[in-house]
């Protein structure tokens, strides 16, 4: 099965087929570094990291882009506020928005280009749109996109253009443009602000221009896939499709991928009710990050996904019951030769797993196929018909699987025990070694007070964290 993707252009499931044979280029909507991402945001990141994975399982090489915006209207009001100049304000942002990825394992992307790292480029795009027509000045200076001047406007999200108005977006002093529904390309300097030189005076870009110019840069005019988050399907994308392709006359993106928003408890999620959260309030809280990866990547990325404390706690059960199997599979006795019905049954569990990320990135029947195969194994397992003989086929799966999701491997701090613990778990087994059974079990309880789970194996004590621990 070839993967299919849903366009949200032409609003259907159509095959991946790349400009480039064996090459994928994607561009991904990335972070306004003016603060702590949020988990909403972090599901978007995810869901990109997703897809980047499953193509690279399917044999692609990826270039993928995604950009840090580094300047807009908020990052030079909150810059100004603080004192700093946008530069300091921005840096600590975006080094924390780096460490939110490390976190969750999310691959590098190849290139993070900021905007104002590529000035140029935007008013090198602005410059060419001016040439052929499509924009016009106001007595400040700005330039504006005049939308009438491209016939596609509306076409990704298919807005009713008579009935559209001037949004919150739009500034008081922006009421001198033509008309409501243009967009600035480039904004004149105000007194205060940091600017730029441009041939057309000194200013800043406008939020669009930026990732029209930072894709065709690293990506070319044309490529493979453009990503984001359903809030950017108008007017940020809409905005992008129509400066990208009125400058070059060329289709920009091929196929346009959108995830769905979060909602915390069934509302949308914000500071005023209290269920704002970032990846920080939730490691506080004492969650992995394996958990919450898991989690924000356990729901399909086109349906909203309703966040609740007591399903991060089902995820981080989830991960626990995958990790039990891992072990049991790696100390699986020795055997003469493999079970048929096992190795026939594996394969048709990663068949059916890669057929379902191939649909879509349908995670939940993914998974799905992966848990209805763990049962199937341990059974085996339990009924003593599955030996190490069988390993190969059963790694094979997992393999599989964690080259996507990747949960499997402990965080090191799962890893970590202090001395405190360690001497508990040692004196438990001095106590079992003297037949102190007694004093054993309190030892065991006390561990699991402490969130640390004791399994008694012929080869010895092996202990794991309890999911909520």
């Amino acid at each position: 099965m070839a993967l299919a993707l849903y366009d949200t252009l032409r609003r259907e499931r159509v095959t991946f087929e790349p400009l480039e044979p064996g090459c994928a280029r994607m561009y991904t909507c990335g972070p306004t570094v003016h603060d702590f991402a949020h988990i909403g945001n972090l599901r978007t990141f995810l869901f990109e990291d997703l897809l980047r994975r499953v193509l690279e399982a399917r044999g692609y090489d990826v270039t993928q882009v995604m950009n840090l915006t580094d300047v807009d209207d908020k990052i030079i009001q909150k810059a100004r506020a603080s004192g700093e100049t946008i530069a300091e304000f921005t840096s600590r942002y975006t080094q924390a928005f780096f460490e939110d990825l490390t976190t969750l394992r999310v691959e590098r992307a190849e290139h993070y280009p900021t905007a104002t790292g590529h000035i140029d480029a935007m008013v090198d795009l602005v410059k060419r749109l001016e040439a052929a027509g499509h924009t016009y000045r106001t007595d400040d200076g700005s330039i504006w996109f005049r939308i009438a001047s491209f016939p596609g406007y509306g076409k990704l999200s298919r807005i009713d253009l008579s009935g559209m108005r001037d949004g919150a977006r739009v500034e008081s002093d922006e009421y001198d443009k033509e008309d409501p529904k243009d967009f600035a390309l480039w904004k004149a300097a105000k007194p205060g602000e940091e600017a730029w030189d441009s041939g057309f005076g000194r200013g800043r870009p406008g939020w669009h221009i930026e990732c029209s110019a930072m894709s065709m840069a690293y990506l070319g005019e044309t490529f493979d896939i453009h990503t984001g988050g359903v809030d950017n399907i108008f007017p940020h994308h809409e905005n992008e499709i129509a400066q990208s392709e009125a400058a070059t006359g060329r289709p920009f993106a091929r196929i346009w991928l959108h995830a769905e928003h979060l909602i915390v408890d069934g509302q949308k999620m914000a500071k005023s009710l209290g269920n704002f959260f970032t990846l920080r309030d939730l490691l506080e809280r004492g969650y992995r990050p394996r958990a919450i990866r898991y989690l924000l990547l356990s729901v399909h990325y086109r349906q909203q996904l309703n966040f609740t404390f007591a399903g991060l706690d089902q995820a981080a059960a989830s991960i626990e019951r995958l990790s039990d199997f891992v072990r049991r599979v790696e100390e699986l006795p020795p055997g003469a030769a493999p079970v048929e019905e096992l190795a026939a049954r594996s394969h048709r569990a990663r068949e059916a797993f890669e057929e379902a990320l191939d649909d879509d990135l349908n995670t939940s029947r993914a998974l799905a196929a992966v848990f209805e195969w763990v049962r199937d194994a341990n059974r085996a397992i339990d009924e003593g018909r599955a030996s190490a003989a069988d390993r190969p086929a059963l790694e094979a799966v997992l393999e599989a699987f964690d080259a996507v999701y990747d949960v499997l491997t402990p965080d090191a701090e799962e890893l970590r025990l202090d001395e405190g613990i360690q001497a508990l778990i040692d004196e438990r087994e001095a106590a079992r070694r003297e037949r102190d059974w007694n004093r054993a079990d309190a030892l065991r309880g006390r561990l699991e007070e402490l969130g640390i789970v004791v399994e008694d194996t012929p080869a010895g004590p092996r202990w794991k964290r309890s999911p909520g621990a």
